[in-house]
């Protein structure tokens, strides 16, 4: 098996980057940063998404483990104690996985003659400095709603549960193929209106965005941000693309919710 290992700049995921690297070779497995097949995070949500990036042209042939030296992660199973049995799990590993749908998002910028693409585990949002954004959206092809507000937040089944959770949206199960829309201080008044709740998109349809002339956008896609750019359109839709994570211990979808935002049954 050839593998690759993320850790964040941390001391503690530096030595346990070191530990597992030494068990690894031990075990006569490959060390192959250029084309793994295994490629283990070690740190948090925010490594994996480094990792994810760093790896999205090889995405049908990687397979993600996740491992946290801090908080529990959403995407790490893991813990920093347990290093060992993440080895023998390795050794035993016959290509079990469990895959998470992805967003795909491109981006006509003004003074380019094709669109931009690229693609988000969690979310991608729309956002303008200083002034409200206006943006038509359109979905599935057909004019939805003039948008005034801070911005627009479209994100994936896991994505979720991040920034789209802070803004009111729903928690949605990634068995759902779907994206979700969330708006950010919208602007509601007898003048202006908008559809003032969170969208479900089916995942044949493109949402698309003609935002306003200007400048002074700000396009965040996972922790990629885009700034002071002229865009002309934006669409978004489920990815043809898909996330593994090699499924040795991986939890069931609403336990990480639990997890992340509950803490056990018993409220410890």
């Amino acid at each position: 098996m050839k593998f690759a290992i993320v850790a964040n700049d941390l001391p503690k995921s530096q030595n346990v980057k070191r530990n597992l690297e030494k068990k690894l070779l031990e075990c006569h497995m490959v060390e192959d940063e250029k084309h793994p097949e295994i490629v283990i995070t070690i740190g948090g949500d925010g490594t994996l998404l480094s990792a994810f990036h760093k790896y999205q042209d090889q995405l049908e042939s990687i397979r993600f483990v996740g491992v946290h030296t801090g908080h529990l992660g959403f995407y790490t199973d893991w813990r920093e104690d347990e290093i060992d049995d993440l080895v023998v799990s390795l050794q035993s590993d016959n290509g079990q996985s469990i895959s998470y749908p992805l967003l795909e998002v491109q981006v006509k910028y003004a003074n380019e003659p094709h669109m931009k693409k690229y693609i988000a585990l969690n979310e991608a949002a729309l956002k303008k400095i200083g002034t409200t954004l206006v943006t038509d959206v359109y979905i599935g092809g057909e004019f939805f709603e003039s948008f005034r507000g801070d911005g627009l937040c479209v994100s994936t089944p896991t994505g979720s549960t991040a920034y789209n959770k802070s803004l009111g949206g729903a928690v949605v199960h990634p068995n759902l193929e779907v994206m979700q829309v969330a708006e950010i201080g919208s602007i509601n008044n007898r003048v202006f209106r908008t559809v003032s709740a969170p969208m479900i998109i089916a995942p044949r349809d493109w949402v698309t965005l003609y935002p306003d002339h200007g400048t002074d956008f700000v396009l965040t896609i996972d922790a990629l941000t885009k700034s002071g750019c002229k865009i002309e359109k934006i669409m978004f839709k489920i990815a043809k693309q898909r996330i593994y994570f090699a499924k040795y211990r991986h939890q069931h979808f609403w336990r990480r919710v639990q997890d992340a935002f509950i803490g056990d049954a018993n409220g410890v």
